[in-house]
């Protein structure tokens, strides 16, 4: 894996960069060509924590966790066990789903501002193939998000689906 590390407000030692390699390199074992996948680490502070987000973009899809802990070394420790746990919760239906046809990479493309009051402060562009309400399912859950933007099959348009607070799903039709 290439492993590209950022440090927001925080230095990006060599014992930090040493340690969240060795613990990323862990998931090497679930992917298909390792070698071919980047790997996107933002370490940040916010107050007395320490924040990690990693982000996999593969080209079946993408993985997305995040954690926040007062100890960093804690931190990537939780953040690699979250990634573990969504990649065999989701292991079944990942291969029942790209079995079938091919799949579009994802682009990722952000960019970040200076946070302020009712301003935009982060901007992506996603470029996804059509797919059914359940695969939108599938990949909001593997980014960790609470809404998925993607091409409804189905309905022909653009949908969103979000979780509600019952944990059940809705979704949004745009036509």
């Amino acid at each position: 894996m290439k492993i590209n590390i950022r440090g927001d407000k925080i230095k990006i030692t060599q014992a930090i960069k040493k340690h969240v390699e060795d613990k990323i390199s862990k998931l090497d074992k679930y992917l298909e060509n390792p070698n071919n996948v980047e790997v996107y680490v933002l370490i940040k502070i916010k107050g007395e924590n320490q924040v990690i987000e990693v982000t996999i973009p593969t080209k079946k899809f993408t993985l997305r966790a995040e954690e926040s802990h007062s100890d960093l070394y804690a931190a990537v420790n939780l953040v690699v066990d979250k990634l573990e746990r969504q990649i065999r919760k989701n292991k079944t239906r990942l291969n029942d789903k790209y079995k079938t046809y091919d799949v579009i990479d994802f682009n990722l493309d952000f960019e970040e501002q200076n946070e302020n009051k009712n301003k935009i402060i982060k901007r992506k562009d996603v470029d996804s193939k059509p797919m059914d309400e359940q695969e939108a399912i599938l990949q909001m859950n593997l980014i960790g998000h609470d809404f998925f933007v993607f091409k409804n099959i189905n309905e022909e348009c653009v949908s969103v689906i979000y979780k509600r607070k019952d944990n059940d799903y809705g979704i949004l039709n745009v036509k």
